[in-house]
């Protein structure tokens, strides 16, 4: 447990020299200094954000009260009093911050050695008294087990906290190391002795979906189990706690919620400006999986951070489900190396035979960009596995993720965009050409051939994240390239029409009101045209609109398809149209309360209905976004291939084994 705060005080220290947050100070109260990624750093962001958020929230409004205390539970080495002190906010206000005797006994060791530390806290004459390793005038450390209660409270007592005058409780990650029983007394003896008090609590929820599994299994292997999450799930369980302990106001929110509500648009886009950044799926998982508590009694109602211009565009409460759809292993591809990954493409170069291309995952033990095809074959009714070999050097493939692969014919397909670092550009266009008929019958015997291409298009299609879907105008077939991101540009909403086969880049008018940009969206060819279905957003905001590019006699029309009852905005989804309904398979939304399975859309009524994927069969969490996925419509079935990510700092979660999803029961037989 003392372990985490250390990690998590270097995680801080790292967001704050890359500019995340504004502080000096934890530099000299951490030791060793580390670069964190930038998904940590984001995560550290919204951590530090939220706690600020209710500090300064609290300090507000007792500034005309004569005395006010802190009170920070399992502080670590965090630089709150440092700050609040160099800023000039602690006029009347007193700092209490308790942890294990060692860590503060470090921490004190620390601040006595740093000036800049030291002067600050100015002279200490009290240390050495009972529990109290450092005592100055507004600021007092001391050694205690916070599950020891009447020790605890007898520390306080003799370091002068007073329990008359308004004070502010602190948890950060802190209480949830603890036994429920002993957390809970903690938070029931704050509200009984302290009758003008504000608790603020931040804290991991939602232990049951494939994120949290994860996040849970992460910390039971560093031997510091997540207590609460047994006895309080999420964010309406941990609001009933408070107000049945005694606490008379509560709200509560998970960090989606608090970053889309509480941080200014200015202060978001600075942030999402800050370093090159590809990992929307896992920060929004992170998170959904985190939230902010402020309770508070006799005193003005903790803050509501709800101002009522601001309106929460995932509503909270259940989503209404239709129905479930059965989850299977493919039981002859169990173990096959290969398939586990993400931000790869899957495509059906000929029936019964599926290539996959690209993306991040598994190869020889180790985590890497792929390079590597892999070839899945159905015979006798059951799908098999063989790679495809290469015929010239990896080189002119590039590693590439998030690109899309279309078939042109039985022996060619082209590969559009993709990147291999955030940072760099998109990646360029390219030929596979298949050196054998792709036989069904002996799939290990497949050669292909990559050809670089140079066309007149390509700087159109430097870009990731997009969508590529065939259309045919005046009996011509062309590649529709739309949205994606760059390098330069976090979301792009244009688009190009490359006529096939010279993939020349063809302006065919199109008419109608454009679709905002986005990128992770998913695109099907229907009708001549294309469905466009959600998406993130220019403000990395989920997008719940369905989009029809419409084929006409002189070209194209945008056309709005409405949805009732509204579709949940989500990204990172794939999606297949049958018989008129569009399917949109998992991916990514802010409605934390459960996870998105298969949502069917009627599209002569407009009718859409969201269905579970039921995982009882399954060992292992089933992740389903940066997956691909492929319909079998002969069968009814959806083979899920890959799917996963980099579980913030709980490790990378990667789909192990290919996943046949039965829809009979939603797609009825004619």
């Amino acid at each position: 447990v003392q372990d985490t705060g250390g990690s998590s005080a270097v995680s801080k220290c790292s967001a704050a020299a890359r500019g995340y947050i504004q502080d000096r100070f934890l530099r000299l109260l951490v030791g060793r200094r580390r670069r964190r990624a930038p998904l940590i750093h984001r995560g550290y962001y919204i951590r530090a954000r939220a706690v600020d958020h209710c500090v300064q929230d609290f300090l507000l409004r007792t500034q005309s009260c004569p005395r006010t205390q802190i009170l920070s539970l399992g502080a670590g080495f965090d630089s709150l009093y440092f700050r609040l002190k160099d800023m000039g906010l602690l006029h009347h206000t007193v700092v209490y911050e308790v942890d294990f005797p060692n860590v503060v006994c470090q921490k004190a060791t620390l601040i006595k050695r740093m000036k800049e530390l030291s002067a600050l806290v100015g002279d200490t004459g009290g240390e050495g008294l009972g529990a109290s390793v450092l005592s100055g005038e507004d600021y007092k450390l001391l050694g205690v087990d916070l599950s020891e209660l009447t020790e605890l409270e007898r520390a306080l007592e003799e370091a002068g906290l007073d329990s008359d005058i308004p004070t502010l409780f602190i948890a950060e990650v802190v209480l949830t190391y603890m036994e429920n029983s002993r957390s809970d007394a903690l938070i029931q003896w704050a509200a009984e002795r302290f009758p003008q008090s504000c608790f603020l609590l931040y804290e991991q929820v939602h232990p049951e979906d494939p994120f949290g599994r994860v996040m849970q299994q992460h910390f039971l292997q560093l031997n510091s189990a997540l207590h609460s999450l047994a006895q309080y799930s999420d964010c309406e369980a941990q609001q009933r706690r408070f107000l049945g302990k005694g606490w008379t106001e509560c709200s509560v929110m998970d960090m989606n919620e608090f970053f889309t509500c509480c941080v200014p648009g200015d202060e978001q886009q600075r942030v999402q400006a800050l370093e090159p950044f590809d990992e929307y799926e896992e920060w929004h998982l992170k998170c959904s999986h985190y939230f902010v508590l402020a309770a508070s009694k006799g005193m003005e109602p903790s803050w509501t951070p709800l101002s009522p211009s601001v309106t929460v565009p995932h509503g909270a409460g259940p989503v209404g489900v239709a129905g479930s759809v059965p989850a299977a292993v493919c039981a002859r591809l169990s173990g096959v190396p290969g398939l586990r990954r993400y931000g790869h493409h899957s495509v059906l170069i000929k029936p019964n035979v599926i290539l996959t291309t690209g993306g991040f995952g598994e190869e020889d033990g180790q985590h890497c960009r792929l390079r590597n095809f892999h070839m899945l074959s159905k015979e006798a009714g059951s799908w098999k596995a063989g790679c495809m070999t290469k015929k010239n050097p990896d080189k002119t493939w590039g590693e590439r993720l998030y690109h899309t692969v279309s078939c042109l014919s039985d022996s060619l397909a082209l590969v559009v965009g993709g990147r291999t670092s955030p940072s760099s550009a998109g990646l360029g266009m390219l030929y596979l050409k298949f050196l054998k008929t792709c036989d069904a019958s002996d799939p290990d015997n497949i050669a292909v051939e990559l050809v670089s291409l140079q066309p007149a298009a390509e700087p159109a299609t430097l870009r990731w994240r997009h969508s590529t879907t065939e259309v045919t105008f005046k009996g011509e077939q062309y590649l529709f390239v739309y949205g994606g991101r760059s390098a330069l540009e976090p979301v792009l909403g244009d688009w190009c029409f490359l006529h096939t086969p010279e993939l020349s880049n063809t302006v065919i008018a199109v008419e109608g009101p454009v679709p905002e940009s986005r990128h992770s969206h998913s695109a099907c060819s229907w009708q001549g045209g294309v469905l466009i279905a959600g998406g993130l957003g220019a403000a990395e905001q989920p997008l719940g609109s369905v989009f029809l590019l419409r084929k006409l006699e002189h070209g194209f029309q945008w056309q709005t398809v409405e949805t009732h009852p509204p579709l949940i905005p989500r990204y990172s989804h794939t999606a297949h149209v049958h018989e008129g309904k569009l399917l949109l398979v998992g991916g990514v939304w802010f409605h934390a309360s459960s996870v998105p399975g298969i949502t069917v859309i009627d599209l002569m009524t407009g009718l859409c209905l969201d269905y579970v994927i039921d995982v009882e069969h399954l060992e292992w969490p089933l992740m389903l976004h940066n997956h691909s996925s492929v319909f079998l419509p002969n069968e009814k079935e959806l083979l899920v291939i890959g799917g996963g990510g980099n579980c913030f700092s709980f490790g990378t979660h990667l789909n192990p084994e290919p996943v046949l999803l039965s829809l009979t029961s939603i797609l009825p037989s004619h």
